[in-house]
């Protein structure tokens, strides 16, 4: 194999990775905007504790997509980086801030109920 054809595997592969994370970026656009133009307000919350339950509901919501989005990212740059040490280090960044977002996530709960602590909820 000569270094031209690595070299321009390696190209292939970094501008697959880069349509991959734009589309991504698209689509998760793209589904805000479409929320944003639907979005109308169905009841009003009654209590602090619901406002709490709901911010709660949201948080977990946004850092699981996050999360998610992430470890899609890591798998392809795993998948993608064809051995190359840096885009497997990347992609193992790309795993360790999903990790940290789910785990954010699953802490969410416990956040909101130092808050109702605090708020006295």
């Amino acid at each position: 194999m000569s270094r031209g054809s690595k070299g321009g595997r390696h190209t292939l592969r970094r501008r697959l990775v880069v349509i991959t994370e734009l589309a991504v970026l698209v689509l998760l656009l793209s589904a805000s905007a479409a929320h944003a133009e639907t979005t109308q307000v169905l009841a009003l919350a009654g209590s602090v504790d619901q406002v709490l339950t709901n911010i709660r509901n949201w948080v977990m919501g946004i850092l699981a997509g996050l999360a998610t989005v992430f470890l899609s990212i890591g798998g392809v740059r795993y998948v993608m980086g064809g051995g190359d040490p840096g885009e497997v280090e990347k992609a193992k960044t790309s795993f360790k801030a999903a990790g940290m977002g789910y785990a954010l996530a699953a802490l969410a709960p416990l956040v909101v109920t130092v808050l109702q602590g605090i708020v006295g909820a």
